[in-house]
């Protein structure tokens, strides 16, 4: 006997297929410094992967009493909407600061976002067209990789030394490839550490006022110098005024948990810029601007930075005395003036990539080098932040970082 299924008549037809991501959200991958977070988040790790400011050092109590200050007398202010631009008293403390560096800046020039790297979101939603060319220094910020690539740019790498970016290589990219805008993190950079020299960044300003370039001027490590005099920004060259995005950020000067930055731009680009922020989060919260206003006003954060710049000196010099035995024969540092990070470069015949899991296993980790290259990778980098852990914990995971590395046979990249 044969049985027949019969299906109902107001049965439900089967669920079709949804409609796909957006092109833009395949092909753009996660970081991979979070994608290393999330692996060694154990205690016990001594984590020389992330890019955090030492949480020991924060001013937690002058922070925690801004916020009582604004939450006891201004409450119904804090807690409402407030305008895209950014609270005044914040655009003012922070343009003032701006011109005691050496760019003259009213309020008015400032636009506050949720950390500076909104800023960069902003910018390439604001200038750039799927297809356009962006320069970029190498290697550069992985975020800002992401940002740009997000928006449909074409990212190419300007070559450069271990001063930074060459003006030639980036005058003849400009003429070949008609970019839309050079990003660059020019002091204390992310991820080497290197600082462009004055004579490069006038070289840098010049280029892009005589060839019709955007310069993206990113600087959330600058206040954080521990040796050297300090750089002027590329923003102030003649050159560059009139055609520089300055970003800032009080993520490592003040918390980065309060997720404010601040972009410093031309009208016309800093009001588009205010459009795209209005369809994203229509404006930075109210009270977190209203205490950093706050804070900014009772409190001395000049010298609180100093204090914390005087700590991160102290512990790239731990790191820097222990990497020539943590590190094998032949390798190669830089040895920054200021800022988080130390960039490594191994022998050759080295993938840090490949190595990492042998690493990890030690309970240290690092960044791999090959993600933060637009062009040709470099497999045997990597970078190491030397701020958050002690000088002590730093020989420790140096340490380990040694026994790990030697627990390991050297890993060919394809290369090698």
């Amino acid at each position: 006997m044969t049985v027949t299924e019969t299906v109902p008549e107001n049965a439900p037809d089967p669920a079709a297929p949804l409609p796909p991501l957006a092109a833009r959200a395949r092909s753009t991958g996660g970081s991979p410094v979070r994608d290393i977070l999330a692996v060694t988040a154990r205690p016990e790790v001594i984590n020389f992967a992330g890019g955090l400011p030492a949480p020991t050092l924060f001013d937690a109590e002058g922070i925690a009493a801004a916020y009582q200050a604004v939450l006891t007398e201004t409450p119904a202010r804090a807690l409402q909407y407030s305008t895209t631009e950014g609270e005044p008293a914040l655009r003012a403390a922070l343009a003032a600061r701006t011109t005691a560096r050496g760019l003259d800046t009213g309020a008015d020039d400032l636009l506050v976002t949720t950390g500076s790297q909104q800023g960069l979101s902003l910018l390439a939603t604001a200038l750039i067209e799927p297809g356009d060319t962006v320069l970029v220094e190498d290697p550069c910020y992985l975020a800002a990789l992401q940002a740009f690539g997000f928006a449909g740019a074409r990212v190419v790498a300007v070559p450069g030394d271990e001063h930074g970016m060459d003006p030639q290589a980036l005058d003849e990219l400009v003429v070949r490839e008609r970019p839309k805008l050079l990003y660059t993190v020019p002091t204390f950079s992310n991820p080497t550490g290197r600082t462009l020299p004055a004579g490069r960044r006038a070289a840098v300003a010049e280029i892009a006022g005589r060839r019709g370039v955007w310069i993206v001027e990113d600087d959330p490590y600058g206040e954080l110098r521990f040796e050297g005099e300090r750089v002027p920004w590329i923003a102030s060259y003649d050159g560059a005024r009139d055609r520089t995005v300055l970003l800032g950020s009080l993520s490592k000067v003040m918390a980065p948990g309060l997720r404010l930055g601040w972009l410093r731009a031309p009208a016309g680009l800093r009001r588009a810029c205010a459009v795209a922020k209005q369809a994203a989060d229509l404006h930075t919260p109210t009270v977190n601007q209203l205490a950093a206003a706050r804070y900014l006003a009772d409190r001395d954060l000049d010298a609180h930075v100093a204090r914390v710049a005087a700590a991160y000196g102290a512990r790239r010099d731990a790191m820097l005395a222990g990497l020539a035995d943590a590190l094998p024969a032949g390798s190669a540092w830089t040895r920054p003036e200021g800022g988080m990070f130390v960039w490594a470069r191994l022998p050759e015949r080295y993938d840090t990539t490949a190595l990492l899991p042998e690493v990890v296993r030690h309970d240290v980790a690092y960044v791999p080098g090959a993600p933060f290259h637009a062009g040709e990778p470099n497999c045997a980098t990597l970078r190491l932040c030397f701020v958050t852990q002690t000088p002590d914990e730093i020989a420790e995971g140096l340490r380990r970082l040694r026994e790990g590395l030697a627990g390991a046979c050297p890993v060919l990249h394809p290369s090698g």
